[in-house]
């Protein structure tokens, strides 16, 4: 039995410059992941993971594919870092993520220490980094990460969206799988 192929990710991926590795740059690769995600029909959230200047973790949610609930990108992300550096404790790492976290994920980034995190879009349902609540500032908690929202934020936005636009049209016309 063959398996049905997703529908083509109507987005382009971004090409950076390697000459500056700001924040631009880190978000568009993990704006890249979140593409791959698209392709795999999962929901386009990607992350990467950097460490003094270099990538050391990128991953899209796999949720769907691996029927995993806690496959988020960031998750699988801050798993690949620790396994990067041999160390769960990421202090010093800056996370690059389109959306903002959820609570599940900002739990696990004050875990393990991240330093920054950097979103794309807020999520005011969902959100844990300020959106409903913002548990990566919580200061009863052992630590607190610094939080830069609206990186590619328009381009974040668009692109889920627009998953989600075709993903409710799919499923009017009865397109099933």
């Amino acid at each position: 039995m063959t398996q049905p192929v997703p529908p083509p990710c109507p987005f382009e991926k971004r090409f950076p410059s390697q000459l500056v590795r700001d924040d631009v740059f880190f978000m568009s690769l993990a704006y890249n992941q979140a593409i791959d995600a698209w392709r795999a029909d999962e929901v386009p959230i990607g992350a990467v993971i950097a460490l003094d200047g270099e990538v050391i973790a990128a991953a899209h949610n796999t949720v769907e594919g691996a029927h995993d609930p806690t496959a988020h990108a960031e998750m699988l992300a801050l798993t690949q870092a620790a396994a990067a550096i041999g160390d769960w404790r990421l202090e010093g790492c800056t996370l690059y993520v389109t959306k903002e976290p959820c609570p599940m994920c900002a739990g696990a980034i004050v875990h393990c220490r991240i330093r920054r995190v950097i979103f794309g879009c807020r999520d005011p349902r969902g959100g844990a980094a300020g959106g409903f609540i913002n548990l990566l500032q919580q200061p009863t908690l052992n630590h607190a990460s610094e939080v830069t929202p609206g990186v590619l934020e328009e381009e974040s936005i668009h692109l889920l969206k627009t998953f989600f636009h075709e993903a409710r049209v799919k499923k009017k016309s009865g397109f099933s799988e």
